[in-house]
């Protein structure tokens, strides 16, 4: 039997939007193994908050199990609350309070008595030990990303879900999230994120889900979901300018600035079939280059194939 830090069996959530019922989770079924970097990604409005909600206590599904750590959020709700620790999107801080002041309170609603707090060093770990005695109103977005994170972390959960947690930070700053997100994970943490950066998701995630319109459209390895289309470019720099080959027409085949762009599935083709055919046709070129399916390509073909 697998160990399972989130599970989600048959889960359905509806909304009453004006005069109609909107399915937000739709007979939704989720297994996060323990130890991952777990994505879950689909558009705005797919449902991945509301499933997080849900996980958060702060929406009641209509039907289904859910299930963290083995315990049944229903049976053990106060329990399975205090194993996880949940990210929002939202940059909802007190403007008033400091992130030390901050961080002591969220301890003492867990109850953790003050010499077992960790308060400056999660400050520090989140790069924020100089701006603890500073008001929320004064730290830059990021920064308040970042509290977001350390407060999450206050009562040590074995899962930590992140909802979109690089949103509207810059560069460097994301870069440098991630790398957290890495060190918390091997350091035992179950991670559960929900991102629209695809880059985000390929970089950090083990296992995706991708959802839309509050159903699963597809769970898998991210390794798997990048070879299930198969799709492959290879680029030939030209030394001369030419007409496409006949053969080449069974392939998606283009010409820019001197370049023959070829795409071809890499399941039914080889490369060196292509290159044959160049060679039949008396083609030369200087240098080849290819390129792979991303998560997005994934991401947007699935989509597309489920409306």
């Amino acid at each position: 039997m697998k160990n399972y830090a989130i599970q989600a069996i048959n889960l359905n959530k509806t909304f009453q939007k004006k005069n109609e019922i909107v399915n937000a989770l739709s007979s939704f079924e989720i297994y996060i193994p323990k130890g991952t970097i777990y994505g879950l990604l689909g558009p705005n409005g797919a449902g991945k908050s509301t499933f997080i909600n849900i996980l958060g206590g702060l929406v009641k599904k209509n039907s289904g199990t859910v299930k963290i750590s083995d315990l049944d959020i229903d049976k053990y709700s106060k329990e399975t609350r205090r194993r996880i620790g949940i990210v929002p999107q939202e940059l909802n801080i007190d403007p008033f309070f400091t992130p030390n002041e901050l961080l002591e309170l969220q301890a003492g609603l867990y109850g953790i008595k003050k010499k077992n707090r960790k308060t400056e060093e999660l400050l520090s770990k989140v790069g924020l030990l100089d701006q603890r005695n500073a008001y929320a109103r004064t730290l830059s977005g990021g920064m308040r990303r970042r509290l977001l994170i350390a407060k999450a972390l206050v009562h040590d959960p074995e899962i930590i879900i992140l909802d979109e947690p690089t949103a509207g930070v810059d560069v460097e700053l994301r870069y440098n999230l991630w790398e957290y997100v890495k060190e918390l994970n091997k350091n035992g943490k179950t991670i559960c994120l929900t991102t629209h950066y695809m880059e985000e998701a390929e970089n950090l995630c083990e296992f995706i889900t991708i959802i839309n319109k509050g159903k699963i459209i597809k769970s898998d390895t991210k390794t798997n979901l990048l070879n299930i289309f198969g799709k492959k470019t290879v680029i030939f720099e030209l030394d001369n300018n030419i007409n496409i080959p006949k053969e080449l027409n069974i392939y998606e085949t283009k010409i820019e600035k001197k370049k023959l762009i070829v795409n071809y599935d890499k399941n039914k083709t080889k490369l060196s079939n292509i290159i044959k055919i160049l060679n039949q046709n008396k083609i030369t070129y200087n240098e080849i280059s290819t390129k792979e399916s991303d998560l997005e390509n994934v991401f947007i073909k699935l989509l597309k194939d489920h409306g």
